[in-house]
């Protein structure tokens, strides 16, 4: 005897494969798409704070010997900020450059 209409239990499950796993391909290209935006968001946040500090460092007058600890607290922070993978190396040397006046 013949089957009339409907795709039996192989083609019901395949078709069921094929939609879970485009499913999933979805979902984890979306993951994907967030996190780079997250990623480039913190990595703009990174720019603004340092150029905000190099502004800063442009509009104070030079520093007399007293203000050393203040240096050494700004080189701290560059060394966290670069650890935590917000600085590159040659943007953390060109700002401990600009911090020690070289």
């Amino acid at each position: 005897m013949r089957r009339r209409g409907g795709r039996g239990v192989i083609g019901t499950m395949a078709t069921t494969a094929v939609v879970a796993g485009t499913a999933n391909a979805v979902s984890h290209r979306q993951q994907q798409r967030y996190a780079n935006k997250a990623a480039e968001q913190e990595a703009a946040a990174a720019e603004q704070q340092l150029q905000a500090a190099q502004a800063e460092q442009q509009a104070a007058p030079p520093a007399a010997a007293s203000a050393s600890p203040d240096v050494m607290a700004q080189l701290e922070q560059l060394s966290t900020m670069q650890a935590a993978g917000l600085l590159t190396t040659e943007q953390f040397e060109a700002a401990k450059n600009k911090l020690l006046g070289l």
